[in-house]
């Protein structure tokens, strides 16, 4: 792998499609916007408006986009996100948790943080080899040493997302919403692919204030979601 990416991308490739970071009650500790800011990596913070002064003080105008409303919660969030990403004319759009540590790589069983640049990069152009793929992403660091395979065909893609923007399937659930978006792709004909060479290391849901853990989880959330 080492080699393969000194050959094809021996300088840091740019993604070509969007990258959207939705990010609620965070500003002073989003661990994604860090680690993409250490690595270069253009994206975009997606805030309500009661949000938006709290995160341009910290990160910048250029970095933030404001949603239309408050409360639209995640679902609205994302629903924006995608509508936005088609109206300057883009093919697929990444969603990416604001809780994530790095991105890694999987290489003879070491997993090794690497650029989130050209991990991305390599997603996207082995999704797009492909006309049939709904969703694809990176697997979560925890699982990814267990398995024997680069990537895995029609499961759950959770928390770091490329989605098709030309499909008629979107984010629905307030709960298990990335659940239920892959699960409409993969019963009408679509594939998911979920990256196992690539990989992020996400901080477990419920340990970061803010975002869901405000938004849906409090109280009987999680047993809601369950």
């Amino acid at each position: 792998m080492i080699g393969f990416l000194k050959k094809f991308f021996p300088k840091i490739v740019k993604p070509k499609y969007p990258i959207y970071v939705p990010s609620k009650d965070r500003s002073r500790l989003s661990h994604t916007v860090n680690f993409f800011l250490e690595d270069g990596v253009d994206f975009k913070i997606v805030v309500e408006p009661s949000q938006e002064k709290a995160y341009v003080k910290k990160f910048g105008r250029k970095l933030v986009l404001t949603l239309p409303e408050d409360n639209l919660r995640l679902l609205g969030a994302r629903l924006w996100i995608r509508e936005h990403s088609i109206a300057n004319g883009h093919k697929r759009h990444w969603q990416i948790d604001d809780n994530i540590r790095y991105i890694g790589r999987l290489h003879k069983g070491e997993r090794i943080r690497c650029n989130a640049n050209k991990a991305m990069h390599v997603i996207e152009d082995f999704t797009d080899r492909y006309e049939n793929v709904g969703v694809s992403g990176l697997n979560y660091r925890m699982f990814v040493a267990r398995s024997k395979f680069p990537y895995i065909v029609n499961t759950r893609v959770y928390s770091a997302s490329l989605i098709n923007n030309e499909m008629p399937y979107k984010h629905r659930l307030y709960y298990n919403d990335d659940t239920d978006l892959c699960l409409q792709c993969v019963t009408n004909g679509l594939c998911t692919i979920n990256f196992n060479t690539f990989f992020i290391e996400k901080i477990t849901t419920m340990k970061v204030k803010g975002g869901n853990t405000t938004d849906l989880y409090e109280k009987d959330g999680r047993l809601l979601m369950a």
